[in-house]
């Protein structure tokens, strides 16, 4: 019998497979616990549109991410920290520190998509990247100067 799976199963397939299972088992278990649906010719037209609205959504946010790097390529952050007489920071500068700088800048960026590879302890020129999208990333210079 062919079942739709509405959820990912670890011996069967991921959300959205047609797959072949014994009668029995979509029966008494896979439909009843909204697991799976018969896979109908209404049932695979409706699961088909489902799947192009999908990648046309997946599609309009990898295209908003790509414009949002575009936009964000040629800045450069200063970020001011108070430090000691040495040229060390107390404390670190984060990516919450990166976030609020751009943010000044004008650009709303998550904090969570920011990465910076060093740990930020002295005064100096550093690199952030931000994740926007799985597919597209961009590297942020930022300059850590004394307050």
């Amino acid at each position: 019998m062919e079942v739709i799976l509405k959820e990912d199963i670890q011996s069967l397939g991921y959300k959205d497979d047609v797959v072949n299972v014994r009668k029995g088992y979509a029966r008494n278990f896979l439909i009843p616990q909204g697991k799976a649906v018969i896979a109908t010719e209404s049932a695979k037209k409706v699961l088909a549109e489902n799947q192009k609205q999908r990648a046309h959504k997946l599609a309009q946010i990898k295209a908003d991410a790509q414009a949002l790097a575009d936009k964000l390529e040629g800045v450069t952050l200063t970020i001011g920290a108070k430090t000691s007489s040495t040229g060390t920071i107390f404390g670190s500068v984060t990516n919450i520190q990166v976030a609020d700088a751009l943010k000044e800048k004008g650009f709303d960026v998550d904090r969570k998509l920011i990465v910076i590879k060093d740990q930020v302890k002295e005064v100096g020129s550093y690199n952030a990247v931000v994740r926007l999208h799985k597919e597209v990333s961009v590297d942020i210079p930022f300059e850590v100067v004394a307050e």
